[in-house]
């Protein structure tokens, strides 16, 4: 008799579903059989102005040692990240992304006993994490689409562990205010950790929107994710790091895999850091980006969720799946949101300005086709 795998896993594993990633633009040409280089992908929320030239160098120089382990340890990014965010050393922990370090804490810190907080529309892996250790999770539902800090905060337990909050949100653009943060760390009891989500932190211009790193010192149950793979161009490379206090960060690297980041990564990110015309171009780029799509929006009468993200959620209906398709007959790829809970909206990645009008033109022609338009 053949043996049933799927029953052989963990109870978690087991109705687990695989994350989705945006669909590559090579399946779409295969599927279709579009040429490649004439299809737009704003699936997966990826920079669309290319590496920076300092990355791409610095990676490339580090290939030419690809037969030696990386270090372990990643002491020059970690020694340029502690320059740039003032921080120490021991507090930084790298991460194959930062999805990979949303695991790890979630591993170090909960299981099949232990409820894990998050809001409803929230980044698809936590639920996935909480998942796979067993734990319970408890889904706050949101307000406005984004996190409600006060209920999230009255959903904490004697068996919370973790709290997953990310500013700004995806797939929704949400962000909360320093003040709004604050008054909601104020109110987790320290035992108790805070999982300050920042992907899309460097997109955020203002002094009223809070800067997780300031913040670690009033809250010793915080840590704070951040990534390389948005604002700084370095998707593919995967790096991410968590900054905590020294203690935190201990426990993390002691189930953290041995050369997660791997040597091109360490090179190209630590390269990156030096690199502020880069960045600079990348939010000068997104902003214009923004206010094109919501402009485009508005013109079509479609409502949209304020992002202040690198992608925008906009609403097209009850056919949004049926949108979906013929956007990807045009050649243009974007990103379902049904399993957000959100059936009725695609998230739109920016892209570079033609990119975008060439997204509006054919969301037009594929609201039309889907029979939402007209």
């Amino acid at each position: 008799m053949a043996v049933d795998y799927q029953s052989l896993a963990v109870d978690g594993v087991q109705a687990l579903s695989p994350y989705q990633p945006g669909k590559p633009i090579d399946e779409l040409a295969r599927e279709l059989g579009l040429d490649p280089d004439a299809i737009v992908k704003l699936a997966s929320n990826e920079s669309p102005i290319g590496p920076s030239r300092k990355a791409l160098a610095a990676a490339k120089k580090a290939l030419e040692e690809m037969c030696l382990y990386p270090d372990g340890n990643g002491f020059a990014l970690k020694q340029a990240l502690a320059k740039r965010l003032d921080v120490n050393m021991d507090q930084i922990t790298l991460g194959n992304g930062s999805n990979d370090l949303l695991e790890v804490i979630a591993r170090c810190f909960a299981d099949h006993n232990s409820e894990i907080v998050y809001s409803q529309y929230a980044f698809a892996v936590y639920p996935i994490v909480t998942q796979a250790l067993g734990a319970t999770g408890i889904v706050v539902p949101a307000r406005d689409w984004g996190h409600d800090l006060d209920a999230m905060a009255e959903a904490v337990t004697d068996r919370t562990r973790l709290v997953f909050v990310a500013n700004p949100n995806n797939p929704t653009g949400t962000v909360h205010t320093a003040d709004a943060v604050n008054a909601f760390l104020r109110r987790i009891p320290e035992q108790v950790l805070v999982v300050l989500d920042e992907a899309y932190c460097e997109f955020l211009t203002g002094d009223e929107y809070p800067d997780g790193v300031s913040l670690l010192a009033d809250y010793p149950n915080l840590i704070v994710c951040r990534t390389f793979s948005k604002a700084w161009g370095l998707a593919a490379l995967r790096v991410g790091y968590a900054l905590s206090s020294p203690e935190i960060a201990d426990i993390l690297n002691r189930v953290r895999q041995p050369f997660n980041v791997n040597a091109p990564a360490l090179a190209a990110a630590t390269a990156v850091l030096d690199d502020d015309e880069y960045l600079n171009r990348a939010r000068e780029v997104n902003a214009a980006g923004l206010r094109q799509l919501a402009d485009g929006f508005d013109r079509m009468g479609l409502r949209y969720i304020p992002s202040a993200g690198n992608f925008i959620a906009v609403e097209v209906g009850p056919q949004a799946s049926g949108v979906y398709q013929a956007l990807l007959a045009r050649g243009v790829i974007v990103r379902p949101v049904a399993g957000y809970g959100m059936p009725r909206h695609l998230r739109v990645s920016v892209g570079l300005p033609e990119e975008n009008e060439r997204f509006l033109d054919a969301l037009a022609g594929a609201l039309v086709a889907a029979g939402e338009g007209g």
